[in-house]
């Protein structure tokens, strides 16, 4: 009997950022950050909304300080490349379902006026009904589910918006045809029911055989980091590629406070100020400039929405070179 090789216990620590990861094929979004969680050693983490296994690109680990934010990147609009095959349609909508149908695709109809027009159909305000395999819920179970036991369960179409859409045949390596899409969309817009509907307006039915996000809330693929890569990192070169929490604010208005309003404002007080109205503002401290949390300004009134700790500050403070720091610490905390 082979004795079992002893667990070795992970040392945790307070890692406060963003990984922009590339997931890859096959894993689902919770693996993925758990286990770049685990090569961070990282002691709080969160995602921003998930990836299908079959799905890889964009996704934002959120750790720390940065998971209070993590729902400004649900809310985002996305932008993906897919791969929808004509011909096949499948219990799923994806390559891995089982097939419903199949009917013969006849290439004199897939015209560019033909694709131009489909195209028009489907971009702007539309309306779509979710998939029985998605993690919407019903009833407190999710639809995949009921999906899983056989049971269809009534849908309400949504509102979406395809904010921009163009459609290009294309063929796969058996050289059957195929449409590729590439989308840009609002929130709770589900790819695999787009594909679908493209086929059916084209008279054929589709199902998707290829899905990678490029862009979530303006944070590209070109910089994510693919897994394998901070897999043969050493822990520096990991944790350098962590990003400030402040990355998930890039769309909010940047407000800066000296020492005095930065610590009144930590601790829930509105602040008066020259700044004109704004939804959504990342508000930060003066000597460092370090992020202490966001809000929104209202007739002159700066008002906290969600604030960091002083324990997440500091420990951002002293995770940071030694020459970025300042008075903040003494001040404030």
């Amino acid at each position: 009997m082979t004795e079992r090789a002893p667990r070795i216990r992970v040392q945790r620590r307070p890692v406060h950022g963003v990984l922009l990861l590339d997931k890859p094929l096959g894993l689902s979004s919770n693996d993925a950050l758990q286990k770049v969680k685990w090569l961070l050693r990282a002691e709080k983490a969160g995602h921003t909304g998930t990836l299908d296994p079959l799905a890889s690109g964009v996704l934002p680990l959120c750790f720390g300080a940065a998971t209070k934010f993590s729902q400004l990147q649900l809310e985002a609009p996305k932008a993906y490349e897919a791969v929808a095959l004509l011909g096949t349609t499948t219990s799923t909508g994806d390559a891995e379902g089982q097939v419903l149908a199949q009917c013969a695709v006849d290439p004199a109809m897939l015209t560019p006026e033909r694709l131009l027009a489909v195209q028009a159909q489907f971009t702007g305000p539309i309306r779509q009904v979710p998939p029985m395999h998605s993690a919407l819920k019903k009833d407190g179970k999710a639809l995949y589910e009921y999906a899983r036991a056989g049971i269809a369960v009534e849908r309400e179409a949504r509102d979406v918006t395809i904010h921009a859409l163009k459609l290009a045949l294309t063929h796969t390596e058996q050289a059957q045809p195929a449409i590729k899409i590439v989308v840009t969309c609002s929130k709770g817009t589900y790819i695999r029911t787009l594909g679908e509907d493209i086929g059916q307006a084209l008279g054929c039915g589709a199902h998707l055989t290829f899905l990678r996000r490029t862009d979530t809330g303006g944070i590209g693929v070109e910089r994510c980091v693919t897994l394998e890569a901070l897999q043969a990192m050493d822990e520096d070169a990991r944790m350098a590629c962590v990003h400030p929490v402040e990355t998930l604010l890039a769309q909010h208005t940047a407000v800066t406070l000296d020492d005095d309003n930065a610590g009144r404002f930590l601790s829930g007080m509105r602040r008066r100020g020259p700044w004109p109205d704004a939804p959504a503002v990342a508000v930060f401290g003066a000597r460092p400039r370090v992020l202490l949390g966001v809000g929104h300004v209202r007739g002159g009134e700066l008002i906290p929405d969600r604030l960091l700790s002083p324990l997440e500050i500091q420990q951002i403070l002293e995770s940071s070179p030694r020459a970025e720091r300042g008075t903040l610490e003494a001040t404030t905390l």
